[in-house]
């Protein structure tokens, strides 16, 4: 017997080779880059704000602002450099030497070296080279995989079909032996093709763009005011030099400089929270676009299922059985009628499955340790026959030594079956065929009666429009004598029955495919699969109900598929369509998260706004041009992985709501003030200090809050929303006023009353910023981020000392307060605290709306009758 090359040695293979590669970069200057990564509009006003705050004098506040710029910088560099690998990552798929016939003579060649004309001899294990045409071949069987999506290595043979003579680089050989002319190299080959779609990366994240729009408009707004701020003090008769220094601080004290750093803390959280569910993040800004997903892509082999082939469902002219279990591991059950049988109890079950074992060239290989899965060497859908026999409590060693082999016909494309001769006891021959249906269900080779055959092709055709690949076993025995003859091996047989076979979905598809719709995510399979098992696995995963419309690539390519996203399913797909489907979907406005583990998912990971690669199965290329990847394969980890995402953009605009509020309390105090007989409300190095503590630690802070309850189910923030949309302005300016006319009550009260005014002007207003801090906490009574408890009380204790130790008050130009101040101050702050958590059960966040995509989802939920928990 046979032994092929197991489907998991050749990924192995393959991932060796990526593992090995050197990365060649693209030849970017460093200093082009640094340059890119400064253009962000909010990295520019940070600029202006360093810049302006080393013309005050303010060393301290100018090195914090340029460390965050440089951190950013650093951070953004380093994962351009790596998103490029991707590209580099192909060569790692080309074998490293190819054995060719040149002059007659057989020599081995670096793989670089294969051209155009060349024989090349593949055997068992073998990376093809370059893609070509079979010129001969034996038993020739290439896992394409990587390239096609198919779960089911493909026979190759030379003939007229073309799909069937051809073999393309990357693809690997599992079992048999063939000699392959070369017809395309380097650019002119799969690979190549697929190489060339991967130059273009997805661009900026949603909230790269939203911070972008957001920093330009910020810039602006803050120019006029400051301006505002100077001529106002200049026509009260303020000297120059004191203005021009207030317009410029007031100016840094607006900018968000704690921003970069909030976003960075978030991420860097996000990314250490998805690394304990299993989920590692390539590229940071990554973590946030989960958040804003609003398409899920997904491939269908290892991601929907599981990666394997099953034997599920057996058919004999006598009834059916199911069976059951995990992978290739023998243990599990065979049920007909709601209970579990035996060989024993189904005596046609063990003829069916004992005929399928007999003729059959792979094996099981049982686990090193008892950590690791049984392995299919060989054909997997012949190792899930003899799963499916070993279940029913068939030995396949004690069948093989009661009946040996002795003859065969191979398998080929052409009769589409496969004969085995074995001996059997009584010293007679036992004839077993297996093959599809088409090719075994007809008169020329059972003898079987007509309603026999109808009613067993009856039953074929429901189990491929399920999904399931059918094999028809069939078997006869006779005397040596007459069996002698190879052609009479195929005629006379008696059908035993059907085995439907198939890539099972996991557990945890269709709980994690509600789960996404649940949250406003639509999820679409696009797979380079057949169109049949395409629908069967999304509908088993709840993805489309069974009457729903499956597209091919084919009429994609034609133009006769209608509008791409009004489709679900997309079934034999290329690489390119692979890519044209994704850009479609952006193109209409949607975030896309793309999963695959394929070479042919390579560029369409790159190009979709999140790339999501399977870290176990995937290979190289996918990993590399991939931005998430999951350890466990598991799509259900994209889902907490979401989660993970929406905390993040929360986190941002809680602390963009907190920090805008308190920039704009003070401008308020400055333009106002002088109304109010105050001519100038606070000294410029006073308000830089207030910045420097409500938007350094306690800001930080707000960045590590958790997520809040109930995130997941609504959907994502439209990506044309601006970071402060759905009711944040509102709440910014309300808050920004409260703490504002806090202040300036307080000061007027001050000045009445002979007190300092402006020294308890100064404490209000910082001290009032970090109540509001206190309270805009996600989760507020509980010790979910004591960080930002402690960031506030300490920020609010070097406030304090601001006005009571000696060299921060002549620093700051404050004087000190008596007790009651102090008092009247931190109940202030207690009140900012009160008046946030009030103001956000009064003006509630407006949950965003399902988009358009999310419409056909919640008619197929009402049109397939399936229950499913309504949309908040």
């Amino acid at each position: 017997m046979t032994e092929g090359l197991s489907r998991e040695e050749a990924a192995r293979r393959l991932a060796e080779y990526g593992a090995n590669v050197v990365a060649q970069e693209r030849r970017t200057p460093v200093w082009r880059r640094v340059l890119q990564q400064l253009r962000d509009p909010l990295i520019v006003v940070l600029l202006v704000a360093a810049v302006l705050t080393l013309a005050t004098g303010d060393l301290p506040d100018a090195a914090v602002i340029l460390l965050v710029i440089t951190v950013n910088t650093v951070v953004g560099v380093v994962q351009e450099v790596r998103a490029e690998r991707a590209v580099a990552a192909l060569s790692a798929l080309s074998a490293p030497v190819a054995r060719v016939v040149r002059g007659g003579a057989e020599c081995s060649v670096p793989a670089a070296d294969v051209v155009p004309g060349d024989l090349v001899l593949l055997a068992e294990g073998d990376i093809v080279p370059a893609d070509g045409e079979v010129c001969d071949a034996a038993l020739l069987l290439v896992d394409e995989s990587a390239l096609t999506g198919e779960s089911v290595p493909v026979e190759k043979a030379a003939g007229e079909d073309r799909s069937l003579r051809t073999v393309s680089a990357g693809t690997v050989v599992v079992r048999g032996r063939g000699r392959v002319r070369i017809t395309g190299t380097g650019p002119h080959s799969a690979l190549g093709r697929i190489a060339a779609l991967m130059g273009t990366a997805s661009g900026l994240t949603p909230l790269q763009r939203r911070l972008a729009r957001f920093g330009r408009v910020l810039a602006a707004v803050i120019v006029a005011l400051c301006a505002v701020v100077l001529a106002l003090g200049l026509a009260r008769g303020q000297p120059v030099e004191l203005m021009v220094v207030a317009a410029i601080s007031l100016a840094v004290a607006a900018v968000p400089e704690s921003l970069p750093a909030v976003v960075t803390l978030a991420l860097a959280l996000g990314a250490r929270r998805m690394a304990d569910r299993h989920a590692i993040v390539r590229r940071l800004p990554a973590v946030e676009t989960l958040g804003s997903v609003t398409v899920l892509a997904t491939d269908k082999t290892g991601t929907l299922t599981e990666g394997r082939m099953a034997a599920e469902k057996l058919w004999t002219p006598p009834g059916e059985a199911t069976v059951t279990g995990v992978g290739y591991d023998p243990e599990g059950r065979v049920t007909r009628g709601g209970r579990t049988v035996t060989a024993d109890d189904a005596p046609d079950l063990a003829a069916l499955l004992c005929a399928s074992m007999l003729c059959n060239d792979a094996a099981l290989e049982p686990p090193p340790d008892g950590d690791t899965p049984w392995r299919a060497v060989g054909d997997p859908t012949e190792a899930a026959l003899l799963t499916a026999g070993a279940r029913l409590g068939v030995d396949r060693g004690a069948l093989d030594r009661g009946l040996p082999r002795v003859d065969e016909i191979p398998f080929d494309s052409a009769r589409k079956r496969m004969t085995t001769v074995h001996r059997t006891p009584g010293g007679g021959l036992r004839v077993v065929c297996k093959g599809a249906p088409e090719a075994m269900l007809s008169p020329a080779v059972l003898a079987d009666p007509p309603d026999t055959l109808s009613r067993a092709a009856a039953q074929a055709e429901e189990l491929a429009r399920g999904g399931y690949r059918v094999l028809a076993v069939a078997s006869s025995d006779h005397d040596e004598a007459r069996a002698r003859s190879p052609e009479t091996w195929e005629t006379g047989l008696s059908l035993l029955g059907l085995v439907g076979i198939l890539d099972p979905p996991r557990d945890t598809s269709r709980t994690t495919i509600a789960a996404c719709e649940n949250a406003g995510i639509t999820p679409v399979l696009i797979t380079g699969d057949h169109p049949l098992t395409a629908r069967a696995v999304a509908a088993r995963s709840g993805i489309v109900a069974r009457a729903d419309e499956v597209t091919t690539g084919e009429r994609l390519r034609r133009g006769t598929a209608g509008e791409p996203t009004s489709l679900r399913v997309y079934a034999r797909t290329t690489p390119e369509q692979k890519l044209d489907i994704v850009q479609a979907w952006r193109t209409s406005g949607h975030v896309v998260a793309m999963t695959g583990d394929g070479v042919n998912d390579g560029p369409a990971l790159r190009r979709a706004d999140i790339g999501v690669a399977m870290g176990e199965r995937g290979t190289e290329v996918a990993r590399q041009a991939a931005d998430l990847v999951l350890a466990d394969d598991n799509l259900a980890t994209v889902v907490a992985a979401v989660e993970e995402g929406r905390r993040v953009y929360a986190n941002v605009r809680r602390f963009l709501l907190y920090a805008l509020a308190g920039g704009t309390a003070e401008i308020l105090v400055m333009l106002l003030g002088p109304f109010l007989g105050m001519p100038l409300p606070l000294l410029p190095a006073q308000i830089l200090w207030i910045n420097l503590l409500t938007h350094g630690l306690p800001g930080v802070a707000l960045g590590a809050e958790p997520v809040a309850p109930g995130v997941m189910r609504h959907p994502p923030r439209p990506p044309e929303e601006s970071v402060l949309g759905a009711g944040l302005w509102p709440r910014l300016l309300a808050m920004g006023a409260f703490v504002a006319g806090v202040t300036l009550v307080a000061g007027v009260w001050a000045r009445e009353t002979g007190r300092p005014w402006q020294s308890l002007m100064f404490l209000v207003l910082g001290a009032t910023q970090l109540g509001v801090a206190a309270g805009s906490r996600a989760r507020p009574g509980s010790l979910s981020n004591p960080f930002l408890l402690v960031a506030v009380g300490a920020a609010l204790a070097l406030q304090a000392a601001g006005v009571y130790l000696p060299p921060l008050r002549a620093l700051l130009g404050t004087e000190p307060l008596p007790p009651l101040d102090l008092v009247i101050a931190c109940a202030l702050s207690g009140l900012g605290h009160v008046v946030m958590r009030a103001q956000r059960s009064l003006f509630p966040e407006r949950p965003p709306r399902a988009g358009p995509a999310s419409a056909p989802a919640r008619q197929r939920r009402v049109s397939d009758g399936r229950a499913r928990s309504p949309r908040t």
